[in-house]
């Protein structure tokens, strides 16, 4: 019997998880590498949450600007949760539609973009255990080039949180996946579990996210294009910001 042919959804998914796989066994294997991605992680993060903290205030908001700033743009180590994902890759082809699967593909992309530019950046810093400031930073970003991959990113972000705020209005979306939690311990699955139900919850108590997302690609394209045009102090040093404060 002939199996059941793969859909484009289904091959732009194992697509991005190859590239996630191929980007965590190289960090895996250079702890000088990963050391490295850590601390830009961290650096980036404390950006993020200084620009977004008028919307991590916001109850509202709060949660969906932790959600991005961790789950998917965050420094953390992925690789179980990239891992339980590919596991369940023949069951969501087969449970769930194109669209969703679309949706995690694009997710698993953007968790792969930041790795890659990350990766580049560090080509292009002084020192990779320096202390890293706002000019040297700009100075990167601009000799890295690759402004269109920059704004793929944002456009990434626009695009998983606008599908994530569907889904959360579909019922039977949210109560398949509160179903799914038990099975999904049993079988090891936690992590991706969590990442899931975390994102569904954010979203789901912004109450329609069209407003967040604007803020997020208006905000995050201006400091792209000030970047590009030679700013060199386009916002606060982040080293100056402990992470997680408002």
């Amino acid at each position: 019997m002939a199996s059941t042919p793969i859909t484009s959804a289904a091959a732009a998914l194992v697509r991005e998880l190859e590239r996630v796989h191929a980007l965590h066994a190289v960090r895996a294997a250079n702890p000088i590498l990963a050391g490295a991605l850590q601390r830009l992680g961290d650096w980036q993060a404390r950006r993020l949450a200084a620009t977004y903290a008028d919307l991590a205030h916001d109850p509202r908001y709060a949660d969906a600007i932790t959600f991005f700033e961790t789950d998917l743009y965050g420094p953390q180590d992925f690789s179980k949760r990239d891992a339980d994902l590919a596991r369940i890759v023949p069951a969501m082809t087969r449970l769930l539609p194109d669209g969703v699967v679309m949706s995690v593909a694009r997710a698993m992309e953007l968790n792969a973009l930041s790795h890659e530019l990350d990766a580049k950046l560090l080509d292009h810093l002084p020192r990779a255990d320096a202390q890293l400031t706002v000019e040297d930073y700009c100075r990167a970003f601009r000799r890295m080039g690759r402004e269109a991959d920059r704004r793929r990113q944002v456009a990434l972000i626009g695009e998983v949180g606008a599908a994530l705020d569907r889904y959360v209005r579909r019922p039977m979306i949210r109560g398949a996946l509160a179903l799914m939690r038990g099975p999904a311990r049993v079988a090891g699955l936690d992590e991706l579990q969590a990442f899931l139900e975390r994102g569904f919850a954010a979203f789901h108590r912004m109450g329609g996210a069209g407003e967040f997302l604007a803020t997020v690609r208006e905000r995050e394209t201006a400091l792209i294009e000030r970047i590009f045009a030679g700013a060199t102090a386009p916002f606060d040093d982040p080293a100056a910001r402990p992470r997680g404060r408002a």
